[in-house]
């Protein structure tokens, strides 16, 4: 798959996550480049530069592993922790059809005077990383939880996938402010992420991490380890602009690192910011509640308000039409 660019436009791959094979190793991967999408999830917030750089790197994550799944519906990265960054969470919705986005969002809870000039990471304190998958209607939902470990989201998610799946797992990521010809200062990001192909399970680990969680070179051996410890020597020369583009293009990054490895890709998945609320799911959200529950809930001006904490949209009901009973004597 080529870039369609034409002089002066934006390149095609921003906001596209390109899934490759590495026939010669027997690893799967991602190339992920984020520009508008993660300027739309960043600009819904003014959050200080530590937390906006703790959700850009989540936001990276989540397209990177999303695209890895086939999510009919949603995929939930979260951390919780006991910093003065109390929670990041993150949605991917699946394309709805061929052709169609995959739509990302995102936000983050914290204690602003908490926060301190430390690296963002340290703003994290201990708590768990959590990968949960809804395929939607009847069909029952997967959550896997991990503790914390190394010193960055993506080592987190690293130890996730080791720990959790048995899937040697390896993510190279920069995100950042850039500006360029004619474009004002904004948020991009990009990354590559590694994984051996599934082969491993507890039963062929070779020994546990630091504080019991297993690491990837734990799970692989032989041959295996041969081939993901070169493909992991690879991907340590590759440099922040290569990752965060725009100006080269994930084919050619990926011939640059592993022409050797024979890399193969397929069709790309563009990502867009999206939130899935609505004035019907505040009401479906609210319907569980009781008449002097609402009222509870009801302003001075005899409102009930909401708001999306992830696209900042403001919902204004009036009491009388929310709750069980409203739902009740409409029939619904």
């Amino acid at each position: 798959m080529t870039p369609d660019t034409q002089p002066g436009q934006k390149i095609a791959w921003d906001d596209s996550v390109l899934p490759f094979q590495l026939d010669g190793a027997d690893i799967r991967g991602r190339v992920a480049r984020l520009d508008g999408a993660l300027e739309g999830i960043l600009r819904q917030h003014n959050y200080p530069q530590q937390v906006e750089a703790l959700v850009a790197e989540m936001a990276l994550l989540t397209a990177l592993i999303g695209q890895t799944i086939k999510v009919r519906w949603k995929l939930s990265l979260q951390v919780q922790s006991k910093g003065a960054v109390r929670m990041i969470a993150t949605d991917y919705y699946g394309p709805e059809a061929d052709g169609k986005s995959a739509r990302i969002r995102a936000y983050a809870s914290y204690d602003a005077d908490r926060l301190t000039d430390a690296t963002p990471f340290d703003q994290v304190g201990e708590g768990y990383f959590a990968i949960m998958i809804d395929q939607g209607e009847g069909m029952a939902p997967y959550q896997g939880i991990t503790p914390l470990e190394g010193a960055s989201l993506s080592a987190c998610a690293e130890a996730y996938f080791a720990q959790s799946e048995q899937l040697p797992t390896r993510f190279s990521m920069s995100f950042g402010r850039l500006s360029g010809p004619n474009e004002p200062e904004h948020w991009r990001a990009g990354g590559v992420m590694l994984q051996h192909m599934p082969k491993a399970s507890p039963f062929v680990a070779k020994g546990e991490g630091s504080g019991g969680v297993l690491t990837a070179t734990d799970l692989v051996h032989g041959d295996e380890e041969e081939n993901w410890n070169r493909v992991n020597v690879l991907l340590d020369t590759v440099d922040d602009l290569e990752l965060i583009g725009p100006s080269i293009a994930p084919t050619d990054l990926l011939l640059r690192l592993f022409h050797e490895e024979l890399p193969r890709v397929f069709d790309a998945q563009a990502v867009r910011f999206g939130c899935s609320c609505s004035e019907d799911r505040v009401r479906q959200s609210l319907s569980i509640y009781s008449a002097r529950d609402i009222e509870k809930m009801t302003t001075d001006d005899g409102r009930v308000t909401a708001d999306c904490q992830f696209c900042s949209a403001h919902y204004d009901l009036d009491p009388a039409t929310v709750g069980f009973e409203a739902n009740a004597t409409s029939g619904e």
